[in-house]
């Protein structure tokens, strides 16, 4: 069972910086694709950015020139850097890994973390 742990999110005024991790544990033989997701009161969940395995990196328009997503293979954990906050960025944050398990390919998402910028 793989399983994924986010950490990172907070109170911040707006123009500040905020760096979000997602560490996962079991046994994983690939990663195929990582990515944040976001969701605020109210709205759908919303892509933020993803990294495949092979390294590309995939931006929302709102998150291009902000934010920036990089991945620690060695410790299977994935980061999102997240520059130039503004109060429309508050939602929860979610973690999402689509990995070769021992179950085959699968997706997984994490618990999500507060993210909540001040004017």
């Amino acid at each position: 069972q793989v399983q994924l742990v986010e950490s990172g999110g907070g109170l911040v005024q707006a123009g500040g910086s905020l760096r979000l991790s997602c560490a996962t544990s079991g046994v994983i033989f690939r990663f195929i694709a990582m990515g944040w997701y976001r969701q605020a009161p109210g709205k759908q969940r919303e892509l933020v950015a993803s990294i495949t395995g092979g390294g590309t990196t995939n931006y929302a328009d709102s998150a291009k020139g902000r934010f920036t997503i990089s991945r620690d293979n060695a410790k299977g954990t994935v980061y999102l850097q997240m520059n130039s906050l503004k109060p429309e960025d508050t939602a929860v944050y979610f973690c999402n890994v689509d990995v070769y398990a021992v179950g085959g390919r699968t997706n997984y998402w994490g618990q999500g973390t507060q993210v909540t910028v001040s004017s």
